[in-house]
Formats: C-alpha cells, sequence, structure tokens
C-alpha cells in the first residue's frame, strides 16, 4: 500500500513538473505578442523609439525607431515619419522612407511613398509603393558579392587595357 501511494505521488509530482512546463512556453509567446497601440483617435508628433512591437491606426508624425520589433501600420493608420523596424506590415498609409531589418510587406489596402531599404519585400495586388527600393541580401552575403566585385573590376581593367591600343588604332586609320 505504501508502494502505491508513492506511486500515486510520483505522477503527481510528474504531473505539475509538467504542467509549468507547459504554461513557461505559453509566457514567452505572450510576450513577443504584446504591443504597444496608438488607437484611431490618437495624434503622435515626435519621436517613437523603444523595444516593443508597435501598433499604429492613428495618426504619426516624425520617426518612428523600433529596430529589433515590429511596427503595424493598421487600416486606419496615418503615418508621415521615416521608420526604421525590423519587421513592418503596411495596412494604412505611410509617407516617409522605411528601413527595414528583415520583412516588409504591404498589404492590399496598403499605400506607401518614399524609398524603401528591406531584406524581404511582399507586395500584395492592389497596394500603392511610389518610390525606390533597394533589397539588400544577409549580412552573409554581401561580403561574397564584395569579392565577385571585386573580381569583376580586374576584369573590366584587362578590356580597358585593351581598349587604348583600339582607339590608337582608330586614330590612326582616320
Amino acid at each position: 500500500m505504501l508502494q502505491s501511494a508513492d506511486n500515486s505521488f510520483n505522477l503527481k509530482s510528474s504531473s505539475p513538473a509538467s504542467n509549468p512546463n507547459s504554461f513557461n512556453p505559453v509566457k514567452t509567446v505572450s510576450s513577443p505578442v504584446e504591443q504597444a497601440t496608438i488607437g484611431r483617435s490618437l495624434v503622435v508628433k515626435g519621436e517613437i523609439s523603444g523595444s516593443e512591437s508597435l501598433y499604429i491606426d492613428g495618426r504619426v508624425e516624425g520617426k518612428i525607431s523600433l529596430a529589433d520589433n515590429r511596427v503595424t501600420i493598421g487600416r486606419n493608420g496615418i503615418v508621415q515619419a521615416n521608420i526604421t523596424a525590423r519587421e513592418i506590415v503596411i495596412m494604412g498609409k505611410v509617407n516617409g522612407n522605411i528601413e527595414c531589418g528583415d520583412r516588409l510587406d504591404i498589404r492590399s489596402e496598403g499605400s506607401v511613398t518614399g524609398d524603401v531599404s528591406t531584406v524581404r519585400i511582399s507586395v500584395e495586388d492592389g497596394a500603392v509603393l511610389k518610390g525606390g527600393i533597394q533589397v539588400r541580401s544577409g549580412e552573409l552575403k554581401p561580403e561574397k558579392h564584395q569579392t565577385q566585385s571585386q573580381v569583376k573590376p580586374a576584369e573590366t581593367s584587362k578590356p580597358s587595357a585593351s581598349e587604348p591600343p583600339k582607339a590608337l588604332a582608330a586614330n590612326s586609320g582616320a
């Protein structure tokens, strides 16, 4: 009987041990989901910076700098600001330059007027994008491109060396 009581105790101790573990991932999942919200009736003028995600459904004028986080412009959002963030989702209107560390997503209701620099970009049908686009590669890839570009100038210098004799030949033939 004591052994069966110990076995049931072991089962009970293993069950609570698994429950706190199941709660820990829920807490870590809820942390990134937390975000600040600028509501529909709010108007913000100035600089916004911080270390959490931001949802804008109101009006913002100035500068938004959340380099390691996500900025979402809601359908009612109107932003006249330069935006720097890791991930940006646009469903409203943005007038300003965008510097995106990872991904820019312009939804069908979204509108962007300004220059965009990002690693990945998605523009849905119906979205408006007016401005320049620079799609960068990952940090490892630019180093490879630099070595390729270093090889290419060497190749272009060889034709350059052969071009002056052609030019001389053209001058002597004329």
